[in-house]
């Protein structure tokens, strides 16, 4: 019985292979909820990375793990391979193809990059700090006028939100892992990044990189309210962080009442 051709028993293993893994990777839920305008692009592109990444990590894996076993040397035998003098033909393959894959993956990141980033006219602005080991969060737009630092994330629903992140001490990365975006919060470098909230909850806000032995402590939650319950929490919060009204009288006008 004739044996079908290495190179055919390879891409049929492949294509098995490939099928099955995109498959499987797709079926895995690797998010939590979506809770961000931001959140569906980037799904959408993590889905385009593994249906692209995971043919070609099987067919690599395949053409080694075959070519392994194929051509295995047999027991005893101390003779050298047959002198192998390369393949121009293919050698220009194997660097074109992925080039054109990897510019084609990176203009697509790009676009949606572009996308999610866009600037609205009504974002709002709330500056975060990260320290070891918690975040804090500055308001500087009130109605008051006066900047709002709280310790507890709160931002409105439907309204963009244009957070501005900074560190006190050593690398942070700020992630709300239901918006899907991240960034590094740097000593003496202020990043940047714009989100949309598009459900209303409570989300994880975490700490992406290793910053000392409190790493897995640096967990707070953003709420997420609609418009009008966001201005009257940060109204509360601007009253509540403005002076106490001094209640003693001076102390030239006490000792002209006493005098009369």
């Amino acid at each position: 019985m004739r044996t079908k051709h290495p190179i055919i028993q390879m891409l049929l293993i492949g294509v098995v292979a490939s099928v099955a893994g995109v498959a499987l990777a797709l079926a895995i839920d690797w998010f939590p909820i979506a809770a961000s305008t931001a959140a569906a692009p980037i799904d959408e592109l993590y889905d385009v990375l593994l249906i692209v990444s995971v043919p070609v990590f099987v067919l690599v894996m395949t053409v080694a793990l075959y070519s392994v076993w194929r051509f295995r040397a047999k027991p005893g035998d101390q003779s050298d391979g047959a002198p192998i003098h390369g393949n121009t033909l293919l050698e220009v393959v194997w660097v074109t193809i992925p080039t054109i894959m990897v510019s084609a993956l990176a203009v697509y990141g790009a676009i949606v990059l572009e996308e999610i980033e866009r600037p609205a006219a009504n974002a709002m602005e709330v500056e975060v700090t990260g320290q070891q080991f918690a975040w804090s969060f500055e308001y500087p737009d009130t109605p008051g006028g006066e900047p709002v630092q709280s310790n507890e994330l709160v931002l409105p629903l439907g309204q963009q939100v244009h957070f501005q992140i900074k560190a006190l001490d050593v690398l942070h990365s700020f992630w709300v892992p239901a918006f899907r975006l991240k960034s590094d919060a740097v000593p003496g470098i202020t990043t940047e990044y714009r989100v949309t909230p598009t459900k209303e909850g409570r989300f994880d806000v975490v700490c992406a990189e290793l910053c000392g032995l409190g790493h897995t402590t640096m967990r707070q939650v953003a709420t997420v309210l609609p418009p009008a319950e966001f201005e009257g929490w940060l109204a509360e919060q601007a009253k509540q962080s403005e002076p106490a009204a001094d209640d003693t009288m001076p102390a030239s006008a006490t000792d002209e009442e006493e005098a009369q």
